[in-house]
């Protein structure tokens, strides 16, 4: 029961490191949470701070996750009551649920794509190239990342249950919790869907600030 509540927070600990708002004090003095959309994730970080900070981040987001799943991998020793699937499952959520909520910043992040990208890279990483194939294109059309980031959330529990090779208890857990994560995801972008609908939404662009 140990390694199960060190996976959790570990994975949570992980999750929760706000490297966006690291990077804003660290580049500009700035507390990104007071600037752009207010949001502690690569987006903002790119639209705020530039390209090489954006990209910076979004591969530390994402680095957090697996990290976290790759941590309960090696915790795992089959004798937790858990299967190795589950552990890294539950570490995951808690990466992502870290992301989102974290401690470091009073509980307010970002909305968990990067983080459950690296977290689905450990776990399905067939399903995650599916899902950044789609969100490339999604964006590279419509140049909306926040569009993109739905359309793959969306797709996350197809891509899951289309790449499984046998319908295992352990893949059944893994599509359920790909739903949990994609309903999340989604919910986190309401402003952004209710910003695209009515043609305000911000777009992408490679000048990034």
């Amino acid at each position: 029961m140990e390694r199960v509540i060190v996976s959790v927070a570990l994975g949570y600990l992980l999750g929760a490191i706000p490297f966006s708002l690291i990077a804003g004090k660290l580049t500009r003095g700035i507390d990104l949470r007071e600037h752009g959309s207010g949001n502690l994730g690569a987006a903002n970080t790119f639209r705020t701070l530039g390209a090489g900070p954006g990209l910076v981040v979004l591969s530390l987001d994402a680095g957090k996750g697996a990290a976290g799943v790759a941590a309960a991998a090696l915790l795992w020793r089959g004798s937790v009551g858990l299967g190795r699937t589950d552990l890294m499952l539950l570490a995951g959520l808690a990466a992502v649920a870290g992301h989102i909520w974290t401690v470091f910043a009073s509980f307010k992040g970002g909305k968990g794509v990067a983080t459950a990208a690296g977290v689905f890279a450990a776990i399905a990483p067939l399903a995650f190239v599916i899902c950044l194939a789609v969100w490339l294109a999604a964006v590279s059309v419509s140049r909306y990342i926040s569009l993109g980031s739905v359309l793959a959330a969306v797709c996350l529990p197809m891509a899951v249950y289309l790449t499984s090779s046998a319908r295992t208890a352990d893949w059944q857990r893994v599509f359920w919790v790909s739903l949990l994560v994609a309903a999340v995801v989604v919910a986190r972008h309401r402003g952004n869907i209710s910003r695209i609908l009515r043609g305000n939404e911000r777009k992408f662009s490679l000048r990034g600030g």
